[in-house]
């Protein structure tokens, strides 16, 4: 099977069965207009599109704790949504003539106008604890579902109403995605950059709503009049080469034809939610870190749904395998996600470079840009909604990367032209299969599992080409390669258990010496528990370390708690800990305390709760109550000056979420603790300089005090972790013990600007733990 180009002389819409002639309905002076029309009026549409999905998500995350998943799950729900916007513009086309669909869509416009400007809808309550798939998914439905779906319709409709003008580019008008695409990268470069830092949310969705009006006018004004100005006459545009071409030479699309749309369009849809909840797990779920990868997607549009791609896509090709395993063996956090970005990068190119070249005649877009996005919505509902209740990591992302590995053109060309259903089958059986392993093996052996999927994945794919017999020898040993090396790579640490939430992956892991055991959520570590010492001698009591060791910041802001609450070293004091971890704060409080956590997933608590794991809890404090939820939500119902030391240790991975560090919540922390109390928040973070915004946050609120303890570690002592601690109380006096210590210090002047509920800059953050 192989491509169709579009017909120079076809468009979708003259159903005079005798017209023969080219007709324009615009003359050649009128030509750039009506280009440049309709071109703007893509843009702009893609900017208001592309621009909701951020806002709206960030308008969200706050009540779900700063999840990754938050991402994910809308970006899901905003490929669905377009696909439901595509098949509202597949229908107009279809069914309706030009004037009838250029006013059922205005109705729609203007109806749409009736509901902005958009915010979180109040009827739905507070998110369940645990999982809130379909909590989010609801939200975002009635929050923002029909200004997404009205936006969503006019790229198809646009380009399909572009090809009723009889303009002399209207026979091939695939390249308007090119300004579609431009506009949809610009509004996601701009939201992190400009819009963000200098507009809060409120004033967001405002612009946002006055954007769509002048969208609304532009589209019916402009390119609605231009259409059915046009459509009266009979059109049959002339291409470059002003020939005719009977309609009878176009062939119709092909069920093969509809199943490689969807899949060319499932697989880099699906990595991009793979790779954004990959990189937020260990970043910040935030717009900025979400864009990043949606603009990938959308640029590899721009470089290949061309005749001459900007770039030669072989390259990209080549470079797939080598980014592949790249990305599996080193064992640099930091450098991995940037590979892992590039061989997504790399895998969209190769995919959407095969989809274009499998593009219809222009009478068949809207039918095309349906299957797109019906693969892009499944990919997404795969990556978001699937893969998470299937795999305990975040293994889809290199399954879709293996997936992508069929796409290069030697491969896909071996593959497309020997698709039949009996293959498809076949192959899906061996997928099956394949699956079957991974999840029996993730049970007895962790992520053994995952490597038998893969090797099992290849092989068949290998074994697939040679019994066709086009299996290029380079390219076999390259896979071969791949396989084998996955297969053999040894565990550095042995995993105990894994676990996976809305909220990330948890692993509970030994070190390879088996003297630690430790709690990683992503690549971060939350906690440590010391088995045997360096001798090889077991270790009965549990004793906290990482961040809770005795020497580090948090357990000292314990003992400060104690003294300036009862005025000795042994008075109970009330305690309250945002982030349970491994319970190790249970171990620093004596009889008499009381003790309150509170957190966010339900599988963290599982596993401090579990003594096969840690028994931090069990040991010290077995009656702990341990509070679901989001902190913001659960605390505020706690007493007033419930706590003489508050800690706010609320990390998921490195991944802090923003709303716990705003004015808001370090006011509302503070009307939790006593007078005469501490709080003490764990800033600590290898990418963002959260401490700058926490102190400069805490300025802005009237009658407290601050410091900031760097702690640099021990020396000799892997059990004690650097960290930094910003610690703040309503009397200064309370913080008298600790500016004493010899790596704490006064907070400093500085211009970064405070965080709040409407406002935060994350990218600022950023810049300043890259350039200090």
């Amino acid at each position: 099977m192989s491509a169709t180009k579009p017909s120079l002389a076809n468009t979708a819409l003259d159903h005079r069965p005798d017209a023969t002639t080219v007709a324009h309905s615009s003359s050649d002076r009128y030509a750039p207009a009506v280009l440049w029309t309709f071109s703007v009026t893509l843009f702009v549409s893609a900017l208001l599109l592309f621009s909701v999905q951020p806002l709206f998500a960030r308008m969200a995350l706050p009540k779900l704790g700063g999840a990754p998943a938050v991402w994910a799950v809308s970006m899901c729900f905003f490929q669905v949504m377009l696909l439901a916007g595509y098949c509202y513009a597949y229908a107009l086309i279809r069914w309706f003539d030009p004037r009838a669909s250029v006013a059922i869509h205005a109705v729609l416009l203007f109806a749409t106008l009736s509901t902005l400007p958009f915010g979180l809808p109040q009827g739905l309550g507070d998110p369940p604890a645990g999982d809130a798939y379909l909590w989010l998914l609801g939200v975002l439905c009635i929050g923002v579902g029909l200004p997404f779906f009205a936006v969503a319709a006019n790229a198809p409709l646009l380009q399909a109403w572009f090809a009723r003008t009889g303009h002399r580019d209207a026979h091939d008008p695939y390249f308007l995605y090119g300004a579609s695409n431009a506009g949809s990268l610009f509004a996601l470069l701009a939201y992190p950059v400009l819009v963000e830092p200098m507009l809060g949310l409120g004033l967001q969705t405002r612009v946002w709503a006055a954007g769509f009006a002048c969208l609304a006018l532009l589209l019916m004004v402009s390119a609605g009049w231009m259409v059915l100005r046009a459509s009266p006459v009979a059109q049959r545009p002339a291409g470059p080469s002003s020939s005719v071409v009977s309609e009878a030479t176009e062939r119709a699309p092909s069920q093969s034809d509809r199943l490689l749309w969807i899949a060319m369009a499932l697989i880099p849809s699906a990595l991009m939610v793979a790779v954004t909840t990959y990189i937020t797990t260990d970043l910040a779920s935030a717009p900025l870190f979400w864009v990043i990868p949606l603009a990938l997607f959308l640029a590899t549009f721009i470089v290949v749904f061309r005749d001459r791609p900007f770039i030669p896509i072989d390259i990209a090709g080549r470079a797939l395998p080598l980014l592949f395993v790249a990305m599996l063996s080193l064992p640099f956090p930091g450098v991995r996600l940037v590979i892992a970005l590039c061989a997504f990068l790399s895998a969209a190119l190769v995919c959407h470079r095969q989809l274009y070249c499998l593009r219809p005649a222009s009478r068949y877009l809207t039918e095309f840009y349906l299957w797109m996005s019906f693969g892009g919505a499944l990919g997404g509902l795969f990556a978001a909604l699937l893969a998470p209740q299937i795999f305990r990591s975040t293994f889809e992302f290199t399954l879709l990367m293996i997936a992508a590995l069929f796409c290069r053109e030697d491969v896909f060309k071996a593959v497309r032209d020997n698709l039949d259903l009996r293959r498809v089958a076949g192959f899906g059986c061996l997928l099956a299969a394949a699956l079957i392993v991974h999840l029996i093996a993730q049970d007895l052996g962790g992520e053994m599992g995952g490597r038998a999927l893969m090797a099992a994945v290849l092989a068949g794919w290998i074994a697939y080409l040679y019994f066709n017999r086009r299996h290029p020898a380079l390219q076999a040993g390259i896979m071969l390669g791949i396989g084998m090396f996955a297969w053999m790579l040894p565990a550095s640490q042995p995993t105990i258990h894994i676990a996976r939430s809305f909220f990330g992956v948890v692993r509970v892991i030994d070190t390879a010496d088996g003297t630690k055991r430790l709690m990683q959520h992503g690549t971060t570590l939350h906690g440590s528990r010391r088995l045997r010492t360096a001798n090889g001698a077991v270790v009965a009591e549990p004793i906290p370390a990482t961040y809770y060791h005795a020497a580090a910041p948090l357990a000292r802001g314990v003992t400060v708690a104690r003294k300036v609450t009862t005025g000795t070293a042994d008075g109970a004091i009330r305690m309250g800990v945002v982030g349970l971890g491994t319970g190790s704060l249970a171990c620093t409080t004596r009889p008499g305390d009381d003790l309150t956590y509170y957190e966010i997933d339900p599988v963290v608590a599982d596993i401090a709760r579990n003594p096969r794991y840690f028994d931090f809890l069990s040991h010290c404090r077995p009656e702990t109550p341990i509070v679901m939820g989001d902190a913001r939500l659960t605390l505020a119902g706690a007493p007033a000056a419930a706590y003489d030391y508050l800690v706010i240790d609320a990390f998921s991975s490195d991944a802090v979420p923003v709303h716990l560090l705003t004015s808001e919540a370090l006011s509302l922390y503070l009307t939790k603790v006593a007078p005469h109390g501490l709080l003490a928040l764990h800033v600590s973070n290898r990418y963002l300089d959260l401490a700058s915004s926490v102190i400069a946050t805490a300025k802005t609120l009237p009658g407290t005090a601050s410091v900031l303890v760097k702690f640099p570690g021990v020396e000799g002592d892997s059990d004690a972790q650097p960290s930094i601690v910003v610690l703040i109380a309503k009397d200064p006096a309370v913080l008298e013990a600790a500016r004493q210590w010899p790596d704490a210090s006064a907070p400093s002047a500085t211009d970064v600007a405070a965080w709040t509920d409407d406002y935060s800059d994350v990218l600022s953050a950023i810049v300043r733990q890259l350039t200090r």
